[in-house]
């Protein structure tokens, strides 16, 4: 293999590794019901903390409850994703590769 593309792919890895340590620490905030559940989310698509307003316990409806946190995690997760193509695009200059995001 040519030295100057062993060089080259060493490089990007490198990159690629820097990049996600950045995107661990990285985070976006989603929530639902009106702010009744926010979930914070990092680049890495890990749920760092979930906060649950005392207002949205009813244990009655915990079935509505349940809806507010599945959409406030849905909702995170998108954007941490996007989040993650964003940062990552920057890096290789808009081509898409196999195995990220």
């Amino acid at each position: 293999m040519d030295k100057f593309v062993l060089r080259q792919a060493q490089e990007v890895q490198a990159k690629l590794t820097k990049a996600q340590q950045e995107l661990s620490q990285m985070t976006t905030e989603a929530s639902s019901g009106g702010g009744a559940v926010k979930v914070i989310i990092d680049g890495q698509q890990k749920i760092r903390s979930i906060k649950i307003s005392p207002e949205a316990v009813d244990l009655k409806d915990l079935e509505f409850l349940e809806d507010l946190i599945m959409a406030a995690v849905n909702e995170a997760i998108q954007k941490s994703q996007e989040l993650a193509a964003s940062h990552l695009s920057r890096l290789t200059g808009g081509v898409k590769l196999p195995g990220l995001t």
